[in-house]
């Protein structure tokens, strides 16, 4: 009877592991190509990615949001999610906002550095210098990175040709107690800190091609575009 345990105790095992080995090949053959979609098993988002040089980006901002807030609360502490002009704390509400969809969540740093998805990551200022380098520097990575069009972009959206497939969108920002720069500018958090209070952000606008590198206060909201592990 023990013997009879332990086997079937080992083929437990072993069907365990093979499931997991198996899972494991199917989530790597789902990166392997140039693009493609994969889905946040939170709370069931799909998002676009692309491969940009040794890279895989997600290809639209982040919309992740358990809990949101109005623009006059924050910390750079603590973690806070705003979705541009939302005054309100109602999650559900919060997601029938337009910008919602179309430009997903502002986060505050504490809050960015734990937003992503399983697999993924906040791309250090490391891995966003190593994009910016690979699509030319960052006086004309800016325009292969924004979505081309005045669709969200406010005219001229200067030299936007989206051929990285970055599908850069213009979210704007929240600051101390309001948001700011919608169809002007698009920002995102690194993972990299400039100091005790303050971290990096990558931003582009819609008059220039390049891309700008500036230390923000942790607890103004930016976008969040996450990087595969």
């Amino acid at each position: 009877m023990q013997k009879l345990l332990i086997v079937k105790n080992t083929f437990y095992f072993l069907l365990i592991a093979i499931l997991f080995v198996a899972c494991q090949k199917d989530e790597e053959d789902q990166f392997n190509g140039d693009s493609g979609k994969f889905t946040d098993t939170r709370d069931n988002q799909t998002y676009n990615w692309v491969r940009i040089g040794d890279q895989i980006w997600m290809a639209e901002n982040l919309t992740y949001l358990p809990s949101v807030s109005p623009s006059n609360q924050g910390s750079g502490t603590a973690p806070y999610y705003y979705v541009y002009g939302y005054q309100g704390t109602d999650v559900a509400a919060a997601k029938q906002n337009a910008n919602y969809t179309t430009y997903g969540v502002l986060y505050n740093w504490p809050a960015a550095k734990s937003a992503c998805p399983p697999g993924w990551h906040l791309p250090t200022g490391d891995e966003w210098t190593a994009l910016t380098i690979f699509l030319g520097g960052s006086s004309v990575a800016g325009g292969k990175m924004k979505e081309a069009g005045t669709a969200h972009w406010l005219s001229p959206n200067s030299g936007a040709t989206n051929e990285s497939e970055f599908s850069a969108f213009p979210g704007g920002y929240r600051y101390s107690d309001g948001f700011a720069n919608i169809g002007l500018n698009g920002g995102w958090w690194s993972a990299t800190e400039y100091d005790s209070d303050s971290a990096w952000r990558q931003g582009v606008h819609y008059y220039v091609t390049k891309v700008d590198r500036n230390p923000y206060y942790k607890q103004v909201g930016f976008s969040v575009r996450c990087v595969r592990d």
